[in-house]
């Protein structure tokens, strides 16, 4: 007994000694710089200053190390004299040490040392940058670490971009050691018109271009044209000048297909299977005329295979893009991935340069709630286990959307650490960002994140509205951020609001869809139907509160909230037609697009009217001609008949070439009622619009009316498509009069 009881005292008195000198208060410290200080260095050393003297009101000063006095205590900020060597530090590494009285903030190449010094603050002082805006610092008063640190920390991705608001402002990149890629490329992205603009060069030099349905079109690039070559080289050797600083540049095919099917192309992609092949066979050229430089370029779409015998160049990265995959699951399982994960592979069979460029927002509604959060951390750790060294994680860019608060520090902290703990991560933000509300918004982000349903980048409310985003599902979701705003205030309960837009949002997509029925903007009156009352006010409070929260667009490319409200403000504005072909009966020859199915047959007599959103009550008819026959129930007078088609190139949506409209009292013998041809489509044009077509049918009587819209024989040259890609027609209500 007499043992045990020196045991536990020793424990306590080395516990009591430990407590009282393993820390160093820095509040006294002096900040030393090398003499001849860098950039970042001197960054590094303001930056300390400035929090130390936010959290303790104290300012140290900052001097260089030759005016430096060795009873000085101080924090050896960079590569001073002082700095004990801590092997090499892979590339923006850093190291906080600490011995019984100094502290030492080294850094490896780029912003190494200012990352080292960021993380002193948030890891060591206590303070927090949750998101754009102030940092939240504690309240304590304390700067200090403990005696005897050893805190070295290496990325594994050399290049970690989160694509969020958050990541707008400077100083949440610098905290979560991010990248930007305007700071990195000298030319980014999609660049192949960005190096031989179309505007300058086809009229003169068409053969620069694709080869496309045997005519030279500005689809693509001719790759294996020695002009194209030419052009390329020079290019590039003035854009290097102006900016020698730039890490990276991109020689990359646009956004679509129309890739060049001259002989010499067509040879070489044959033989390497893959339009990779005459990609990579032509910046391997260019690389190895700026040996010095670092190119990248996009393995998407058509170039996402692999060559099957080029290798990419030292000097050339290649960005493989997981844009086919659904979300719901992570990238190393989900069957929609399986071409990604073979296609990663096989880059990683020629090369050991691999970047991806993958997405985390449902781009065409960027509000929609989309539940991939638990997915973020194993995506990241199986492409890192592939060879992946950079990640573009792409989300709602500067415009506000869905969790982007969440989506940015969960990115952040896994891009630099894809190991680190994401439940104590997401426990911390939710803590922070929410304060008393952050339980109720967790069970919030909990509750969705327990579907299974499909998560499409390319989805909408509408076609989640049967399962996760069902109505009755977004009862449940708003109840429990009831909760969050009964414990919020301030700041706090602002952001709970702006986290509700996404279930609001929702609502209001889905009453367009849903107009007369239950959870619609329609309301019967009489022999018709008018606008609910309370739509019009729920619709400005919801405009109003986006503008709050900093959403610029809903979708990409899409409506401002002003748009958004002048859409509704049409939609409010419209009369409820009593047609006679409302709720009619419909008979399709084609079926509709089991991706965009809207009511089906039903779409085009459910008395609504779509917007230029082809996802919400258009009937999607793919690659083939709509052919409805609308049965009136009974033989009427038909005096007119009024259609609308969409026009969305973008999205390979084109007026039919002709619309007929036939009658028949019994169903089976049809006589033509009129027949209307649209304009060519020939020359470029990706306006969306959408056109009506009006017949006169002169008191005709008439059971049965039959609408034909005859689809585009194949998609314009100009608008750069697959040979497996067709056309597709949409219409909308069919108003019978």
């Amino acid at each position: 007994m007499f043992r045990m009881m020196q045991s536990l005292l020793l424990i306590l008195t080395m516990f009591s000694c430990q407590s009282s000198v393993s820390r160093i208060d820095l509040k006294k410290h002096v900040i030393v710089l090398p003499v001849e200080a860098t950039k970042n260095e001197t960054h590094a050393g303001t930056v300390l200053q400035d929090y130390v003297k936010r959290i303790t009101g104290m300012t140290l000063p900052v001097i260089k190390e030759n005016v430096y006095q060795k009873d000085q205590a101080a924090i050896f900020v960079g590569n001073t004299e002082h700095s004990t060597s801590y092997g090499k530090l892979k590339g923006e590494g850093f190291v906080i040490a600490a011995d019984m009285r100094d502290v030492y903030i080294k850094g490896g190449s780029g912003k190494g040392v200012v990352y080292g010094v960021y993380t002193l603050i948030e890891k060591y002082f206590g303070a927090r940058k949750y998101a754009e805006g102030p940092a939240v610092v504690p309240a304590t008063k304390e700067v200090s670490v403990p005696q005897q640190l050893m805190d070295k920390q290496e990325p594994t991705l050399v290049y970690r971009e989160t694509y969020y608001p958050e990541a707008f402002d400077n100083e949440y990149l610098e905290w979560h050691k991010l990248h930007r890629f305007e700071d990195l490329w000298g030319l980014w992205g999609h660049s192949f018109f960005k190096i031989v603009p179309p505007k300058t060069y086809y009229a003169t030099h068409p053969e620069y271009y694709a080869l496309v349905d045997g005519k030279r079109q500005a689809t693509q690039l001719c790759l294996s044209n020695e002009g194209v070559f030419n052009v390329t080289v020079d290019y590039l050797r003035k854009a290097i000048a102006d900016n020698p600083d730039a890490l990276y540049w991109s020689i990359a095919a646009e956004d679509g297909g129309g890739f060049c099917t001259c002989d010499q192309c067509s040879q070489v992609n044959k033989e390497e299977g893959s339009a990779s092949g005459s990609l990579i066979q032509f910046i391997n050229k260019v690389a190895a005329k700026f040996p010095d430089q670092h190119f990248t370029t996009l393995a998407y779409l058509y170039t996402a295979k692999a060559p099957l015998k080029t290798k990419p160049a030292s000097n050339v990265y290649i960005m493989l893009s997981s844009i086919d995959a659904y979300r719901q699951e992570p990238l190393s399982t989900i069957p929609s991935a399986a071409d990604f994960r073979k296609n990663l592979e096989s880059w990683g069979a020629l090369t050991d340069h691999l970047f991806v460029w993958d997405y985390t927002t449902q781009f065409t509604n960027y509000l929609a709630p989309f539940p991939d959060y638990r997915n973020l951390q194993p995506n990241l750790l199986y492409m890192t286990a592939h060879k992946v060294r950079g990640v573009f994680s792409q989300g709602s860019g500067d415009t506000y959307g869905d969790m982007d608060a969440y989506n940015a520090y969960l990115q952040a902290k896994l891009l630099w650490d894809p190991a680190a703990d994401a439940v104590a991560i997401t426990k911390d933000f939710f803590d922070g960002y929410y304060g008393k509300a952050g339980v109720p918004v967790l069970d919030y982000v909990n509750a969705l994140s327990a579907s299974k349903a499909q998560l499409d980048i390319y989805g909408n409310p509408v076609a989640s509205a049967k399962n996760y985003l069902s109505p009755e599902a977004i009862d449940k979701y708003s109840t429990i951020l009831d909760k969050a705003e009964a414990a919020a205030e301030g700041e706090y309960l602002k952001r709970v609001y702006n986290t509700r837009l996404g279930l609001e949002y929702c609502v209001l997509q889905q009453s367009r869809f849903y107009g007369t029925d239950k959870y619609g903007y329609l309301q019967a009156s009489g022999d018709g139907f008018v606008v609910n009352p309370r739509w019009p006010e729920r619709v400005k409070k919801f405009v109003a509160q986006c503008k709050v929260a900093g959403v610029k667009e809903l979708s990409e490319g899409g409506a401002s909230p002003d748009a958004y409200q002048q859409e509704w403000d049409t939609i409010f504005s419209k009369k409820w037609v009593n047609s006679i072909a409302y709720n009619a009966k419909v008979t399709l020859l084609n079926p509709p697009s089991d991706e965009y199915p809207a009511k089906r047959e039903r779409t085009l007599t459910d008395g609504l009217l779509g917007t230029k959103d082809f996802s919400i009550n258009w009937l999607f008819i793919y690659g083939k001609d709509l052919v409805a026959t609308i049965d009136l129930g009974a033989q009427k007078t038909v005096n007119t008949l009024q259609v609308n088609f969409l026009n969305d190139p973008r999205h390979y949506i084109f007026n039919p070439a002709t619309i007929t409209v036939e009658t028949s009292v019994d169903g089976v013998n049809f006589t033509k009622a009129g027949t209307q041809r649209t304009p060519s489509i020939a020359d470029e044009d990706y306006t969306t619009s959408i056109n009506t077509y009006k017949f006169g049918l002169s008191a005709v009587q008439a059971r049965y009316v039959r609408v034909t819209g005859q689809c585009q024989a194949s998609v314009p040259g100009w608008r750069g498509a697959p040979p497996t890609k067709r056309p597709s027609v949409c219409a909308d209500e069919v108003y019978i009069l």
